[in-house]
C-alpha cells in the first residue's frame, strides 16, 4: 500500500516508551501511515500544520500546552483518540467526539479495538465534529490555571494570575494583561464558570475582572459605579455586578 493511500496518524505523548509503543501496536495496521511523533503540544502544533494529519494519538497532560488545550488552537479536525493516565478526562469523552478514551496502561487488544473504530469510520467516510476541548473541561471539576490564544503562528500561554480583565467581543473575548491584550475564540459563560471564583468577578455582561487588579469603584452616575482596573481602565459596573463585589470585597 503506497502511502500515498494510507490514513497519516499523528502520535503526541511527553513519554517517549509511551510513543514508542504506540508505534509498535501500530505495525499491525499497514493502512496507517504514522508521519510523526511528538514530546509537547508546541511541536505537535507545527507538525500538524506540516502534514495535515487523518488521526491523532493524543495525550492530555503534557507540559508546555496539554492535549486539551491544543485541540483548542488547532484549526484542522482530525480524529483524536486519547491515551492518558488520568481517568477523570474520560467523563462524556465520547459525547465530546472522542473516538475512543485508552487509559494507561492499555494492552495491543484494547488498542486495536480502538485504531479499528478509527479505521471503520475512516473507511466510510463518517465526518466527525471537532471535539470541544471547552466541553470536555467543563465536566472537570477544576479551575482553569492558563489560557491558551493562537496568534498567527503564534501560540501565548496567559497564567490567569497575569490577566486584568475580559472584555465580550460578540463571539469572541478580549483578555487583558499588563503586557498586551489577546483575542480568543470562547465565550463569556464558559471562562465565568471555569476561572477561579475567588479570584475573578463578572461584574457586567461584557466584564470579568480579576479583583486584585481592581484599584478602586467610583461612582459613575445614580446609582451606579465604575471599576478602575491596572493599569488605566475605566469598567461599568452592573447592579448584580456591585452586589457581588460587595460581597466578595466587604464594603
Amino acid at each position: 500500500m503506497e502511502n500515498s493511500d494510507r490514513f497519516k496518524a499523528l502520535i503526541i505523548d511527553d513519554e517517549q516508551p509511551a510513543r514508542s509503543l504506540i508505534v509498535n501496536y501500530l505495525v499491525t495496521f499497514p493502512e496507517i501511515n504514522i508521519v510523526g511523533e511528538c514530546s509537547n503540544g508546541f511541536e505537535a502544533l507545527v507538525k500538524i500544520r506540516e502534514t495535515n494529519p487523518h488521526i491523532l494519538f493524543l495525550d492530555v497532560e503534557m507540559p508546555k500546552i496539554n492535549g486539551l488545550e491544543l485541540l483548542e488552537v488547532i484549526e484542522e479536525s482530525p480524529i483524536v483518540v486519547f491515551t492518558t493516565a488520568y481517568d477523570q478526562y474520560a467523563i462524556k469523552a465520547f459525547e465530546l467526539n472522542a473516538v475512543d478514551y485508552l487509559l494507561k496502561p492499555f494492552s495491543k487488544e484494547r488498542f486495536d479495538a480502538a485504531v479499528n473504530k478509527v479505521l471503520d469510520k475512516m473507511r466510510t467516510g463518517q465526518t466527525i465534529p471537532k471535539i470541544s476541548p471547552a466541553g470536555l473541561r467543563s465536566n472537570i471539576q477544576e479551575n482553569l490555571t492558563r489560557i491558551v490564544v493562537k496568534n498567527g503562528n503564534n501560540i501565548n500561554v496567559i497564567p490567569v494570575n497575569e490577566i486584568n480583565f475580559i472584555e465580550a467581543q460578540e463571539d469572541y473575548v478580549m483578555i487583558y494583561t499588563n503586557k498586551s491584550k489577546y483575542l480568543k475564540s470562547q465565550t463569556m459563560n464558559f471562562l465565568e464558570q471555569n476561572l477561579p471564583e475567588n479570584q475573578f468577578i463578572r461584574i457586567h455582561r461584557s466584564y470579568i475582572v480579576n479583583i486584585e487588579k481592581i484599584d478602586k469603584i467610583e461612582p459613575y452616575d445614580k446609582e451606579s459605579y465604575i471599576a478602575i482596573i491596572q493599569p488605566a481602565f475605566k469598567l461599568r459596573i452592573s447592579r448584580s455586578g456591585y452586589k457581588k463585589l460587595k460581597n466578595r470585597l466587604k464594603f
